[in-house]
């Protein structure tokens, strides 16, 4: 007898065997229950969670001659058919090779006819939205109003492309992906009936590379299994992805939590002789990153049975603003990996990175550079910056200092106002402020600028300027003295003239006006 690889051997033949997608599992045993069946279903999620595999099932329980408890008995001859795939009632089409609206037509006009053998005729289109837009159209009408023994299952991974129109006439499920541990435990279960020996951190490793699809980590058990002769261990597994999957993620936080440059890029260059793809590598550190959040604020999301001590003991090695810090970097560093002269060298320096800037406190442990130069880095920079610190606040008190004195346009630029606000103070003029209140002119020629909530938002920001709850009043008429828009204007007026004046005056300019009659346009001199 030919071998049968696992993904096909254990795939689910009724509800109760289906893993991770409980909530799709209760809606369409209710809806048998309560005999409330809809003539057409949309399966959407990626690949390998179970769409096709739901489909099958649902389309045997319409069918099945004995239910048991709403679930397909797997006994009668209807169940028996439809697993050996001679079922003649259910037509099950692969959309991406028949795209053409001829084959959709032929399809459907067997639709009318009443069913061979169970009480359904059951279409099954997979990869429904790779049917071209000619093919929906024919499939629309049938779907909107189908006779009493056909139902429609679709199953898709891209539900973005199938149009609206057949959308709304579908009840739409979405899968989820499946977690690692839900994919460790049906491997386990599987391995234990095959009577398979294997270890469990090699399970968890096939788990995560998964990536989400139970049929890609049946595929890899699958694998795993010819390369280890007959056994699943962690050592072969690792050797068969070419990947470093936990432990070295691992050793590289505790190298960063300690402050060690030299043990990181040990660990990177270790890492290099087996693995290549640093994409990878820095992929694993995030997710650790994320799942070390999430344990330590809120510790009921994250299971800690997976990988429980790993995530207990870096949480207690990082504080939430390390965490938060090094998953920004290494976000960041993930996007412009691509754009370092190597993986290597740009993992490198996202992880160097995460070293110099992380937070100085005084639990940290100091960086352990790799040179005495380096080592004196985080001194002198400890030095410079109270030096910084203190320039920084000069300059801004001298800004604080010119607005409270009462100059209304450094008021306005200390104020750092949204765009309509700052235009309705730009065309105000001052004309009293102190610690209770303050009154503005305002252009007349400018009064729809002014609305209460405007107003309000000036007001609160010239309380938070001046510290004190002052009123503010602003009374509309013809300025006196130049408003800040009308002395913006001006300085922008100068500005121009003066580009104008320059490039009239320039010597290669006027060379190009004699000798070949050129002329400069009017309107495109802008001042730098």
């Amino acid at each position: 007898m030919n071998y049968q690889v696992l993904a096909r051997k254990w795939r689910p033949h009724n509800f109760t065997e289906v893993v991770g997608q409980e909530h799709v599992v209760k809606s369409l045993i209710n809806a048998l229950q309560h005999n409330r069946l809809h003539h057409a279903y949309l399966f959407t999620g990626t690949r390998g969670v179970g769409k096709t595999t739901l489909a099958r099932i649902l389309a045997k329980a319409i069918n099945c001659e004995n239910l048991q408890d709403f679930n397909p008995c797997g006994q009668c001859s209807v169940c028996r058919d439809l697993d050996e795939g001679r079922f003649l009632d259910l037509i099950e089409v692969d959309a991406a090779s028949r795209t053409k609206v001829e084959d959709t037509r032929d399809l459907l006009d067997n639709a009318q006819y009443a069913p061979n053998q169970g009480r359904y005729k059951v279409y099954l289109i997979d990869e429904v939205h790779m049917l071209s837009g000619h093919s929906f159209n024919a499939l629309l009408k049938t779907l909107e109003e189908p006779p009493p023994h056909v139902k429609f299952l679709l199953a898709t991974t891209d539900p973005h492309k199938i149009p609206v129109t057949v959308l709304s006439r579908c009840l739409q499920f979405n899968l989820k992906r499946l977690s690692p541990a839900q994919i460790f435990t049906q491997m386990s279960f599987i391995l234990e009936q095959e009577h398979i020996g294997f270890e469990a951190p090699a399970l968890k490793i096939l788990a995560r590379a998964a990536d989400g699809s139970m049929r890609d980590g049946l595929s890899l058990l699958d694998q795993a299994i010819v390369y280890g002769n007959g056994k699943v261990s962690a050592e072969d597994v690792n050797a068969m992805l070419g990947i470093l999957a936990q432990h070295p993620v691992e050793a590289l936080l505790l190298a960063l939590a300690d402050g060690d440059a030299s043990a990181i890029l040990d660990k990177i260059n270790e890492t290099a002789n087996t693995q290549t793809d640093f994409s990878d590598v820095l992929q694993q550190i995030l997710q650790v990153l994320h799942r070390i959040a999430l344990l330590q604020q809120v510790p009921g999301l994250v299971d800690h049975e997976f990988d429980g001590e790993m995530l207990v003991q870096l949480a207690s090695r990082f504080t939430p603003e390390d965490v938060q810090l090094y998953y920004q970097i290494g976000l960041i560093g993930q996007r412009d990996l691509d754009l370092a002269p190597d993986p290597r060298s740009g993992f490198e320096m996202v992880m160097l990175r995460m070293l110099t800037f992380r937070p100085v406190t005084p639990g940290t442990a100091p960086v352990k550079s790799v040179s005495a130069r380096q080592e004196k880095s985080p001194a002198a920079i400890q030095a410079v910056a109270p030096e910084l610190l203190r320039q920084v606040a000069v300059v801004e008190k001298n800004v604080q200092d010119a607005a409270v004195a009462g100059n209304w346009m450094d008021m306005i630029a200390a104020m750092k106002l949204e765009s309509i606000t700052k235009q309705l103070a730009n065309n105000c003029e001052l004309e009293n402020i102190d610690d209770q209140r303050c009154t503005l002119l305002l252009d007349a020629a400018h009064q729809s600028l002014l609305t209460p909530m405007r107003a309000e938002k000036l007001q609160k920001a010239l309380q938070r300027l001046r510290g004190t709850p002052l009123k503010l009043v602003i009374n509309t008429g013809k300025a006196v003295a130049d408003t800040p828009a009308v002395q913006l204007a001006r300085q922008q007026e100068d500005r121009q003239q003066a580009a104008v004046d320059a490039i009239n005056s320039d010597h290669n300019i006027q060379a190009l006006k004699e000798r070949f009659d050129a002329r400069i346009i009017p309107g495109t001199i802008e001042p730098v």
